[in-house]
């Protein structure tokens, strides 16, 4: 089958939202009397929920949270976060032209494990919220990212099979979801990752999202 859809991870693949994310996350340090982090080291924390972003902040200053404690923690974290969800954050070059064009010819999701309504938000204010027909956010009722089960579910919204769909991410995760829900996937050279997308063992690697017509023209050639 060909590509009919592309499915776009959000946080550092589609916008560069690590300042809000850092200052939420520290804001929430130093309401519980911790040091701020750096905001590279923030960025290290991010792509498998807000409870692990939350947990890995704590854990920085040798604090393990859990259960009860942790909830409360990620109800304040997001208390503080999704107010200030689009004050820093933008998209990253090329982005915004190439999914407006790339909308005239395939539909278009967001499958991250951000919840869905500040998602929603942040695509929708940035322009291209038309553009973007589903959005599945990690808290969509099935197992996030690495796991394949939001990749399933948004070909499922977008009644599609997999592989008439193709990943486009940053991460460990993102290449670990799609290879296991058996669909391709391409990844951006600026993401927030801490491993090279080089060394992802993605099937396409891009320095920005112009190259994504080269890639989706390879696999027409594939088929």
């Amino acid at each position: 089958m060909s590509i009919r859809a592309l499915i776009f991870d959000l946080d550092g693949t589609l916008v560069d939202s690590l300042p809000d994310l850092a200052e939420a996350v520290n804001e929430l340090m130093v309401a519980n009397g911790l040091a701020p982090h750096a905001q590279s080291a923030v960025g290290s924390m991010v792509g498998k929920g807000v409870p692990v972003l939350v947990q890995k902040a704590f854990a920085a200053h040798g604090i393990t949270m859990e259960g009860e404690a942790l909830a409360t923690q990620v109800k304040t974290y997001l208390g503080l976060y999704e107010p200030r969800a689009t004050r820093l954050t933008h998209l990253f070059p090329h982005t915004a032209e190439m999914v407006k064009a790339l909308s005239r010819s395939y539909r278009l999701a967001v499958c991250t494990n951000k919840p869905t309504a500040v998602s929603r938000k942040i695509v929708d204010s940035l322009g291209i919220g038309t553009e973007i027909s589903v959005v599945v956010g990690g808290d969509s009722g099935v197992t996030p990212k690495p796991a394949p089960d939001m990749l399933w579910l948004v070909a499922e919204r977008l009644g599609l099979a997999k592989d008439e769909v193709l990943m486009v991410g940053d991460s460990e995760n993102d290449v670990a979801a799609a290879k296991a829900a058996g669909v391709k996937v391409a990844v951006v050279r600026y993401g927030i990752s801490d491993i090279p997308a080089d060394e992802l063992d993605a099937d396409f690697v891009m320095d920005d999202f112009r190259e994504i017509p080269a890639v989706l023209e390879q696999l027409s050639e594939r088929v």
